[in-house]
């Protein structure tokens, strides 16, 4: 599976617990609504119940008052009240459409409480005068308390209604905390496996893409390093394709480089053939030149003597050349670094190389590890070239070293006789000298094994100098060198 399809099933899991939890929280609060704005018309309708049970009362009580006092005055809440009691009771019917037992209820008080009212009117009208029907009524009923007992019937009946609405207002109280609380625990649950399964899915997304780049990236060093391994896939994924260039690059590098060392090897044998074969010539031709003048002993005239010391200079310049391209060829060979006292290996080279006569000044140099054959080698070159181009008379050699971040940079200066600047380049080309070609002491290969071998440790040579005024030769070699298994 492709590293972006399964970044976006991660991603459609997260998005998917996201829908789930908006849509159960949406339905819970349409339920957290509901209950709410029952809540809120229970509160109105208790309400709405007081203010009717209060106006009937206050009609009692008006009627009662007019009873007492026989004064018309005492009527007044009485008719307002055959004005608010039937709107405060369509109100309430209009309230409690959905409830049966509620609309019975009001039925029942609206009937006792018109009974109540045909009681009352019929009193009230034939209170005026002393007749035959108003004594009925007051025996029959005002004395038997039947106007009290409709009061105590219609008061039960508000208490029933308060309490039917009461108890269904407990219910959807408990609705609505059940709705509150299972909205929390619903959002707590979603949101706790969006953050689970989002930490889990990226931890294990980065950990796959992660180990998958560490094998490649280990894979690289190991090409780097020579070491033409491969690295095993079996994913079909985005990273596929890089794997197998880098499995295609090392099989391919490891071929060409198994090419190669087989072609240098071939090249090595083929120079140590040829220099043999050319030194046998070289060795007849110093031999011939012996048996000449063994033969000719003073018979040798002066010029011709010159030409047979002519010669030998020739035959050992030949000898010198071919031993310069041997000592070249063989720079491809690797030598194990080791801890190496620069000091003690500039100071024995001094005592070898350079004459009594020249003084030379050297600084402080580091004790480090590294490739000790080769950076001798360097040193030899150096200060041999230096003892070369310098007059033995007021002869002075100056070697020192300067720490940089990753390099040390050294330097041998001479006040020898200097170098023109249009040559400072191709001195270190293969066979360039300053000297003339039938100097035996210079072959012009020395600066060119020294630049190769600098090169090949990843460091830089160059020189500093003008005619007549000494030259200064500068590398830079690295601080450390590892050794490679």
């Amino acid at each position: 599976m492709k590293l972006s399809t399964q970044i976006l099933l991660a991603f459609a899991l997260v998005l998917i617990l996201s829908i789930l939890d908006t849509s159960s929280n949406y339905i819970l609060s349409l339920k957290v609504k509901e209950n709410s704005e029952f809540l809120s018309k229970s509160q109105e309708i208790i309400r709405n119940s007081g203010r009717l049970h209060k106006a009937i009362i206050e009609m009692q009580s008006s009627f009662r008052g007019f009873l007492l006092a026989k004064d018309t005055n005492f009527l007044t809440g009485y008719n307002e009240g055959m004005k608010t009691v039937p709107a405060l009771m369509n109100e309430q019917r209009n309230l409690v459409t959905q409830n049966s037992f509620q609309r019975l209820l009001l039925d029942s008080i609206e009937f006792i409480h018109k009974d109540w009212m045909n009681y009352a009117n019929t009193l009230i009208l034939t209170s005026q005068s002393a007749s035959e029907e108003y004594w009925q009524i007051f025996n029959s009923k005002l004395r038997k308390l039947y106007g009290k007992k409709l009061n105590d019937r219609i008061a039960e009946k508000f208490q029933e209604f308060d309490r039917s609405e009461y108890k269904i207002r407990e219910g959807h109280s408990a609705n609505l905390l059940s709705s509150i609380q299972t909205t929390h625990r619903f959002s707590f649950i979603f949101f706790a496996l969006t953050i689970v399964i989002g930490i889990a899915t990226t931890i294990y997304i980065v950990f796959l893409i992660s180990t998958r780049i560490k094998s490649l990236v280990s894979l690289a060093e190991n090409i780097s390093k020579g070491n033409f391994s491969k690295v095993i896939d079996t994913r079909r994924d985005e990273l596929t394709r890089l794997t197998t260039s880098l499995n295609t690059m090392s099989e391919s590098l490891n071929k060409n480089i198994t090419e190669l060392e087989k072609r240098n090897e071939e090249l090595d044998k083929f120079a140590y053939v040829v220099s043999h074969d050319l030194k046998a010539p070289i060795r007849g031709i110093h031999n011939v030149v012996k048996w000449i003048e063994e033969d000719l002993k003073d018979d040798v005239s002066p010029r011709l003597r010159e030409y047979l010391n002519i010669i030998p200079e020739r035959t050992k310049r030949m000898e010198d050349l071919i031993n310069g391209l041997l000592a070249y060829a063989r720079l491809r060979e690797k030598t194990i670094p080791q801890i190496t006292d620069v000091n003690n290996l500039v100071h024995n080279l001094i005592q070898t190389l350079v004459p009594r006569e020249i003084k030379v000044k050297v600084s402080i140099l580091p004790l480090f590890r590294t490739e000790q054959l080769k950076l001798d080698q360097v040193f030899s070159n150096l200060i041999s070239n230096a003892v070369k181009y310098t007059p033995p008379e007021n002869g002075n050699i100056i070697i020192k070293c300067e720490t940089l971040d990753d390099f040390y940079r050294f330097s041998v200066k001479d006040n020898g006789i200097g170098i023109d600047p249009e040559y400072h380049d191709k001195i270190f080309e293969l066979f360039q000298t300053l000297r003339e070609k039938d100097d035996v002491e210079s072959t012009g290969i020395g600066l060119s094994i020294i630049k190769r071998i600098i090169e090949d440790q990843h460091g830089t040579i160059f020189v500093m100098s003008e005619l007549g005024k000494g030259a200064e030769f500068i590398f830079t070699w690295p601080k450390e060198k590892t050794i490679e298994s």
